[in-house]
């Protein structure tokens, strides 16, 4: 099988070339290689759906291998089989996550899922909560959690926590005054 890095690749050929037929090619060209591509797609997307089904049929143990496994699970993404919502995989991404937010004594908590503007709307608790490598946090664990999970998220938008103003009273006193210059004083 070839590696993650190999398939990746190949997602971006295949993008790089249909920009490149686009830009050069004449237009009916065009239509006809996206056309041939949709029913390609299509019909590896109905192939896929049938073994889904009859993995859950058979053995839905079998199914959830399928949704382990990062290339599968995207392919199901991609043509809208993928068994478990967009919250769902939000929330389970989050769970991957929270041992190593826990363990600097934090959490983290879904505001609000966007499903039209690609969006998570997320608050760090606890002790990542307003901590300066809160941001890191994020950025390293978190936002990847989720990409990974549901890579249609474009937008991961962190709730900053409002810092209370106390008032604190502060007793100024008057400053002395001397007839001489206290560092002459303490010459003499």
């Amino acid at each position: 099988m070839p590696a993650q890095q190999n398939l990746r690749a190949t997602g971006d050929r295949i993008e790089q070339l249909l920009d490149d037929l686009q830009a050069t090619a004449d237009q009916r060209v065009c239509d006809r290689a996206e056309e041939l591509l949709r029913l390609v797609s299509e019909l590896y997307g109905a192939g896929l759906a049938r073994v889904v089904e009859l993995s859950g049929e058979h053995d839905p143990a079998l199914v959830e291998k399928f949704l382990d496994d990062d290339l599968l699970a995207s392919l199901l993404l991609v043509h809208g089989l993928h068994p478990k919502g967009l919250a769902q995989r939000v929330e389970d991404a989050l769970a991957q996550v929270r041992p190593l937010l826990a363990s600097h004594g934090g959490d983290v908590e879904v505001l609000d899922i966007d499903p039209d503007a690609n969006a998570v709307r997320l608050r760090l608790l606890g002790s990542c909560d307003g901590c300066p490598s809160s941001a890191v946090t994020l950025q390293m664990a978190v936002e990847r959690a989720i990409t990974e999970a549901a890579p249609e998220i474009s937008c991961i938008d962190v709730d900053q926590p409002s810092v209370p103003t106390v008032d604190v009273p502060v007793a100024l006193s008057s400053k002395p005054v001397y007839e001489e210059c206290p560092a002459e004083m303490a010459g003499a």
